[in-house]
């Protein structure tokens, strides 16, 4: 709004009335008034007219007797206006409204802050502000004299107390901005800036009385509640670096005399006042180190970023300007800028690193000692007590104390190199790194977590980033912390050893605490990994100091020495589990000499010792080696990283060991393994696991030769030629085919004791073998059934055809070929048709005609797995179960590899059928699970050649287990499925199906199949089996339509027929009875995947015609056998009843 009274006459024409009006009456109204004139007159014109105007406000502040804090703060309102407008150009009139508005907020009968509302406070603390901003700079310096202590200091406590006392943000900010403002600390325009030597030691002098009471007041607030905002504790460390840094400069204090001049004021005042000798700043930089240090500790750890920041700011203040009076706090106040040199902000880390360049470009800091010496002491100092702080601190502790580890380290540079020459702090240094990185080892899950051979899980994809991938798979658990936080810190500082550090001297010291105990193993490890990968600044980011670079030779070196202790006996091949066969091997080896315990696929080195038994390990102990050998596994992927392809010349010496470890039944130990192999392959520069293994096959396959000859001493060699086969192709067969010779003969002479893993093997091979050479004959079969079944779909579509076609002739010659076919099935023909008949069997082909002009060589993968299922046929009455059950996998792979030479195939199958059929009918549920699946296997295989033995070994027991199961699950609840013996009869009825039309039964097995099942299509039964049995009836649908068909209207008819003609006698089937029971469902279900003349609708029921003939024609046109006796004989005798 625009000024009206531009001119003072006229300004004081409109404001004297109401400045007489509030002289005589002292009310909020009045003053309000007044207020609301100010803003019509002009600055110009208010000026002149400045203490005609404060009179009646002053006067009102200075009217003895109780007033209302409204008023109150009406007038220090309306005066704070007054002074935003004009300028104090008096001294005395500074002086006096300083008082008058400090007199506010004082309670004189209590002398106490006075109780008033946060309005009055913050109107008051606005006033002061102003008053000092528009007080010109010559008045406001000879402001601060000595005579001005009492009522400045009065101030200062009183805004002290309101920030430190207050609830209120709002007035906790403005009391601390004022302060501020009175101690020369403000930004804004309107305040002087530049002061010159004088006037800085006069203001020096005056503040050093009211240091002790700032800092320790804004202390507090420092240290306080985090939840009272963050701008608050900024603003605090502001005022507390901006006072101290002032009063304690350095600069000022050089112009200090010795000797106190005589004070300018007397009596009280002059107590007040400080002589800054060398004592009192001794004595002060004490206490205020005691201050730096609370405050470091509180706010290092301050949640908001800003805070932390202005933390480094304070840092660089004190440290810059206070270099000499504050000796003793260069320590803490240096620890701190390192401590926030790692700080999760980004913010907070350039600023560190910016302030800390600056010092190192110095060289020269606090007391004029070298910036280097400070980092080493404190270096020297945190190392002696890193120990003590890493078993003692929780983990914010140990996070602190690692990022100040690590700020030592990067500024230190290549000069840490002088601690780690003191014997005592290397020691200290390595066994706190050592007790902090100790590992939980109690999971029991490590131990129980298997990999069994027959898994497809060892294969990783090549295009996955190798580095560190098995930590993502078992995260690590440690004793002494859980943030997984202070794990990188702890890398890091590893890895920052190893690059600024003498990497010799680290890898030896490190090397002998490796040999030293078991205890400190796995931690060694894993700091030589992070030594190793330090050494090669591969996670390193930019550094302030560079450090010359170490040959790739001595790298090489130093890798060479660290991977022969890794992968030597004693320390790769570790007890990691206990089975039953493991314990009868170590016997037969204790036996043979006392040097090394063998545990099945896995190896430990022990003393000699007179004893020959040894106390089995704990879990724990199982778990810690475990862990090792994982960390070891670790390690190489780091080394093959931090080598590139200068890796490849350690090859030879590592990929054996790795391949056995990825080969290992212990889920972690594969998982790392196989994380290393892909590691080697992304440093090596192969593209895939396959490349690496193809590339590498001839030194591998020669030493699994060599190893084979002294399996006893190498039994995890068959591992490794598992892997192999795991994760190559078909070129790697010309190369193993000699090594799988020598491991069936190896197998031959230790078949009691090693079966287990050879088996194994044998498993990866033949699955090798089934997926590089593949058989086309199942994808030319299933063209072929596709080809029949749109043929057959065709001829359903078009019944019009065959209704139209079939006369009483075709039904006379359907009858006469059904009795001719019935005196054949009965017996009653004559040797002459016998002998006809003879010459359709094939004749018998002699197995052993091996003539070279009559049969080629076999194929490589044809001749192994034959080999393999002659070794296979003797394994399958192992007495342990779980040989069985791999044995029985390895049959199931030899049968689909030989499929297309039935030559081999068959007289094997006739070798196999006895064992086989033992593990049937004979063996535990799961080796009956397993069996039948290879039964599956030949019966799809081999046809027609296993009907016979089928329906007469295997058939009526496995109907007679359905039958005698049936009544069990049809009561059981559900968990019954969950049973093995549910599983056993969902096998067997999902397998039915599909045997009995593979093999093509004849009409008394399929009725034994059919009775068997047909139980299981009754409601009551549990879901999965109803579905198991549908499928089975599906596949008899195939094979036989028109009993099938008879067999389920039997159970239930939804239609009634007409008999084709009248002479002949209605039929009625059981099922036709029109009433629901509990095998409706399925048999609906199933009629309807019937052909439509099976399944007539009611319309053809109701139309006259042959009906019944049409539908028996069109089934026996849709079927490739013979016609089914038993649903012809029972329709006849019902239709001629």
């Amino acid at each position: 709004m625009m000024a009206v009274f531009d001119t003072p006459k006229e300004a004081f024409g409109a404001l004297r009335p109401v400045c007489v009006q509030l002289t005589k009456t002292q009310t909020v109204e009045n003053v309000e008034h007044l207020q609301t004139q100010l803003h019509s007159v002009s600055d110009a014109a208010l000026q002149e007219l400045q203490q005609y105007v404060l009179f009646p406000l002053r006067f009102a502040l200075k009217t003895p007797g109780p007033k209302r804090e409204r008023l109150i703060q009406s007038v220090v309102e309306c005066l704070t206006f007054v002074l935003s407008s004009t300028c104090v150009k008096e001294q005395e009139l500074l002086q006096e409204l300083f008082s008058e508005l400090s007199a506010c907020l004082y309670s004189p009968s209590s002398q106490k802050p006075a109780a008033v509302s946060e309005e009055l406070k913050l109107a008051v603390i606005q006033g002061l502000s102003t008053l000092m901003h528009s007080a010109y700079r010559d008045i406001l310096l000879t402001f601060y004299e000595p005579s001005i202590l009492p009522r400045l200091g009065f101030a200062v406590s009183l805004l002290l107390g309101l920030a430190e006392q207050e609830k209120s943000k709002q007035i906790k900010i403005a009391a601390l901005n004022c302060l501020q403002v009175l101690l020369f600390q403000c930004e804004c325009e309107d305040h002087p800036r530049s002061l010159d030597e004088l006037e800085q030691k006069q203001l020096g002098d005056l503040f050093a009385s009211f240091l002790p009471g700032i800092s320790t007041a804004l202390t507090r607030v420092i240290t306080g509640d985090f939840k009272q905002g963050h701008s608050i504790v900024v603003l605090s460390l502001k005022v507390f670096s901006e006072t101290v840094s002032f009063v304690m400069a350095d600069e000022q204090l050089r112009a200090v005399p010795k000797a106190q001049a005589n004070p300018a004021v007397e009596g009280r005042v002059a107590e007040l006042m400080v002589h800054r000798e060398a004592d009192w700043v001794k004595s002060t930089g004490d206490k205020l180190t005691i201050l730096i240090k609370k405050i470091i500790e509180c706010v290092s750890a301050h949640p908001h970023w800003k805070v932390r920041l202005r933390l480094v700011d304070l840092v660089e203040a004190l440290l810059s300007r206070c270099g000499q009076s504050l000796v003793e706090s260069a320590g803490p106040l240096l620890k701190a800028l390192v401590s926030l040199l790692g700080d999760e902000s980004p913010e907070v880390q350039a600023k560190c690193d910016e302030v800390l360049r600056h010092f190192a470009d110095q060289k020269v800091i606090m007391g004029n000692r070298a910036f280097a010496d400070i980092l080493s002491e404190s270096l020297h100092s945190l190392a002696t007590s890193l120990p003590r702080l890493m078993n003692s601190q929780d983990d914010q502790g140990k996070f602190s104390t690692l990022s100040l580890l690590i700020g030592y380290l990067k500024l230190l540079g290549p000069k840490i190199n002088f601690v780690l020459t003191s014997g005592s702090h290397l020691q200290r240094l390595s066994k706190a790194l050592i007790q902090v990185l100790e590992l939980d080892v109690a999971d029991i899950k490590i131990v129980e977590e298997r990999c069994w051979p027959a898994s497809d899980n060892l294969s990783a994809s090549p295009k996955t980033p190798g580095m560190g991938l098995w930590t993502q798979i078992q995260r690590r658990y440690f004793r002494f912390f859980t943030d997984e936080r202070i794990f990188l810190l702890l890398r890091q500082v590893c890895q920052l050893l190893g690059y600024y550090g003498n990497l010799y001297l680290l890898v030896d010291h490190f090397l002998e605490l490796y040999h030293e105990s078991v205890i400190y193993r796995k931690q060694a490890a894993m700091i030589l990994n992070e030594l190793v990968a330090g050494a090669a600044s591969l996670e390193l980011g930019d550094l302030h100091e560079k450090r010359g670079e170490m040959r790739p030779e001595e790298l090489r070196e130093i890798v060479a020495s660290i991977l022969e202790e890794y992968t030597s006996q004693g320390n790769w091949h570790l007890v990691t589990c206990i089975e039953a066969e493991e314990a009868e091997e170590e016997i037969t080896t204790e036996q043979s000499g006392p040097q090394a315990i063998t545990s099945g696929s896995h190896t430990c080195q022990v003393t000699p010792s007179p004893a020959l038994s040894k106390p089995s390990p704990t879990i724990c102990a199982m778990n810690s080696n475990i862990w090792q050998i994982c960390i070891q596994l670790e390690g190489i992927g780091q080394f093959a990283h931090a080598l590139g392809k200068d890796f490849r010349l350690l090859l030879m010496s590592v990929l054996y060991p790795v391949l056995e470890k990825a080969g290992d039944q212990t889920l972690l130990i594969s998982q790392a393994a196989t994380s290393t192999m892909v590691d080697i392959c992304h440093a090596c520069g192969y593209e895939s696991l396959q490349h690496l293994i193809n590339h590498n096959s001839d030194y591998l396959v020669n030493g699994i030769s060599l190893n084979l000859r002294h399996l006893t001493l190498h039994p995890h060699t068959p591992k490794v030629l598992e892997v192999m086969l795991r994760n190559s192709d078909a070129s790697l067969l010309p190369l193993v085919a000699d090594v799988v010779q020598d491991i069936l003969t190896t197998l031959d002479q230790f078949y009691d004791k090693r079966a287990a893993t050879f088996v194994s093997v044998l498993h990866a091979l033949l699955a090798a073998l089934a997926q590089w050479f593949p058989d086309t004959s199942d994808l030319e079969q299933f063209q072929k059934q596709s080809l029949e079944e749109e043929e057959r779909s065709h001829l359903h579509k078009t019944p019009s055809i065959l209704e139209t076609s079939t006369t009483a002739e075709d039904i006379e010659q359907f009858l006469l070929d059904y009795l001719r076919e019935k005196d054949v099935a009965e017996g009653n023909v004559s040797d002459l048709e016998t002998d006809e008949e003879e010459p359709s069997v094939p004749p018998k082909v002699d197995e052993n005609d091996t003539r070279p002009d009559v049969e080629p060589p076999l194929p490589v993968q044809i001749q192994i797995a034959t080999d393999v299922m002659e070794r296979c046929i003797h394994l399958l009455s192992d007495k342990s179960l779980k040989i069985r059950l791999k044995v029985l996998d390895v049959l199931d792979l030899c049968v689909l590899v030989l499929q297309s030479h039935r030559n081999q195939l068959l007289p094997l199958a006739h070798r196999s059928w006895p064992s086989l059929v033992q593990r049937l009918t004979n063996d535990d549920p799961l080796a009956v699970l397993r069996a039948f699946k290879v039964l599956r296997t030949l019966g799809g295989k081999c046809g027609d050649f296993l009907r016979s033995r089928f329906c007469k070994d295997v058939l009526p027991k496995l109907t007679a287990s359905l039958v005698s199961q049936a009544p069990i699950s049809a009561r059981a609840g559900p968990v019954y499925s969950y049973t093995l013996a549910f599983k056993l009869q969902l096998a067997v009825l999902e397998g039915l199906g599909p045997l009995c039309e593979r093999l093509d039964l004849g009409e008394g097995d399929l009725n034994k199949v059919a009775d068997a099942c047909l139980i299981y299509l009754s409601a009551k039964q549990p879901m999965k089996l109803q579905e198991a049995a549908r499928s089975v009836f599906l596949h008899l649908m195939k094979v036989d339509p028109d009993s099938t068909w008879f067999l389920l209207n039997e159970l239930y008819c939804p239609v009634q027929f007409t008999p084709p003609h009248p002479s002949l006698n209605p039929v009625q089937l059981r099922g036709a009875t029109g009433q629901l029971n509990h095998y409706t469902a399925n048999v609906l279900c199933l009629l309807q995947e019937l052909p439509s003349p099976t399944s007539p609708s009611p319309a053809m029921a109701a139309r006259p015609g042959p009906t019944l003939a049409e539908g028996i024609g069109s089934r026996k046109a849709g079927h490739k056998g013979a016609v089914d006796s038993r649903s012809i004989s029972k329709l006849i005798d019902h239709t001629t009843a």
